[in-house]
């Protein structure tokens, strides 16, 4: 009915490596080939369903159970699901994984040095953190594990958002997950 097959791209890397930028972008570039999507993020996830947790290792934990769970939902109604979501840690990571059937979760790893996320923060998090402002950051003074075999590594530092989300579009329609498009379709 969707003319696209339903999955979740989970996008995860450090704060400010351009995971929502990314996520939004390649959201805007499917819903323009009519596939039906829906991004979750901080935005909409953490002032919500996950008010309640802070940023300990167990509230990250608890944090991406919940996402995945949901995300989970999104996919079974037949929805693109894209997540953009530091989830420091590889095993949270798998868990969520371990939710979908063979090939319906795909890891996009946003690959990103911790300096140049460090030069793109506005917010100033990187420098609070490294004063001690903020307890328990990711990349600072809590661990960040990249994916081990993502299904797709785009590299933000060196290529353009367009760049990137065509990276990602080519995987999808290998895959079969879109139809190829060609302009003017």
């Amino acid at each position: 009915m969707n003319r696209h097959k339903a999955k979740l791209l989970w996008f995860t890397g450090l704060s400010g490596s351009g995971k929502s930028t990314l996520a939004h972008a390649l959201e805007e570039e499917l819903h323009q080939r009519g596939c039906h999507t829906y991004v979750f993020d901080g935005d909409n996830v953490r002032h919500g369903l996950c008010r309640d947790l802070g940023f300990s290792i167990e509230d990250r934990t608890e944090n991406i159970r919940r996402i995945g769970e949901m995300a989970k939902l999104f996919v079974d109604a037949g929805v693109i699901s894209l997540t953009a979501f530091i989830s420091p840690i590889r095993e949270d990571r798998e868990r969520a994984r371990g939710l979908f059937p063979h090939g319906d979760f795909i890891e996009v790893y946003v690959k990103c040095s911790l300096e140049k996320c460090e030069s793109r923060d506005v917010k100033g998090l990187y420098q609070k953190a490294r004063a001690g402002e903020i307890p328990e950051f990711t990349g600072i003074s809590s661990p960040y594990e990249a994916p081990l075999k993502p299904e797709i590594t785009v590299d933000t530092e060196i290529d353009t958002l367009e760049d990137c989300v065509a990276q990602i579009l080519s995987v999808l329609e290998e895959r079969g997950v879109i139809p190829n498009y060609v302009v003017g379709d």
